[in-house]
């Protein structure tokens, strides 16, 4: 059943995508709003997952839902579905084309599902507890790099919560001299299913929501990849901090992050 399920929701996010990529053809940034410092939204953002939540309701009616931008507010006692239907505001209304429809389902505590379509490539990922991960019906693994010395590393920058940025800048820097190189995309869920399908080695960021990780996380683990919190546990969706691995980098990356983060 999750695996049918899964499917369904690739063709939600495929149709919520298409109305996206509609939308960026004529879109006038003065139609902008604020919510918070730096923290921008659209109709856009909001229409989408208007279309997002009408059709999950048809899939599994006693889901509830947890989604960014508060368009329902209905919370489900079992299944709850998390909901990004724009990862990648900032980017969609500069026009620059990295952004994506994040949808993740939770059974009680337990991330089952995931499915992320980055709309530019038309690139969707998805996969659930029952089954391998895929990007567009291929499956796909995470990356063999062994050492940070031979990774390529995606990273999100603060943009409103500047409490911890001197902690950030020297991460940062350590991390610049000792790899490949480092990215920063603007879309938690694309860093995520990029290092699912190996493309990324390794992804890290503070300041996160459940909805901008939950559906790439399913997506990572199944893919064989590691995420974790700062502090190494499995709970990552609700702490804010999200260390993201092929598994192979997991503990050297840890070390560098708690030179900097935990003390």
């Amino acid at each position: 059943m999750l695996e049918q399920i899964t499917l369904q929701v690739t063709e939600i996010a495929r149709q919520a995508g298409a109305f996206i990529r509609q939308e960026r053809q004529n879109f006038n940034p003065k139609k902008i709003e604020y919510k918070g410092l730096n923290d921008l939204v659209s109709y856009v953002d909001k229409t989408a997952e208007q279309q997002i939540v009408a059709a999950l309701q048809k899939v599994l009616p006693e889901a509830g839902f947890i989604t960014e931008e508060k368009t329902t507010t209905k919370i489900g006692e079992r299944y709850n579905w998390i909901i990004d239907p724009l990862d990648g505001t900032t980017n969609f209304i500069h026009g620059l084309p990295v952004f994506s429809v994040s949808i993740g389902l939770q059974e009680n505590d337990q991330l089952v599902a995931g499915v992320v379509y980055e709309v530019n490539q038309d690139e969707c990922f998805y996969a659930c507890s029952d089954t391998p991960a895929y990007l567009n019906g291929k499956e796909i693994k995470v990356s063999q790099a062994p050492t940070i010395a031979d990774s390529l590393i995606a990273t999100g920058f603060p943009y409103y919560d500047f409490s911890k940025q001197p902690q950030y800048i020297d991460l940062f820097a350590d991390l610049m001299r000792n790899c490949h190189g480092l990215r920063r995309l603007g879309s938690a869920a694309v860093d995520l299913v990029y290092t699912a399908c190996g493309r990324f080695d390794a992804y890290y960021e503070y300041n996160l929501n459940p909805w901008d990780v939950a559906g790439g996380i399913v997506i990572l683990r199944q893919a064989g990849g590691h995420a974790v919190n700062y502090s190494g546990g499995q709970e990552c969706m609700n702490t804010r901090e999200l260390l993201a691995t092929n598994g192979k980098l997991t503990q050297e990356l840890l070390n560098k992050i708690q030179q900097y983060f935990v003390k």
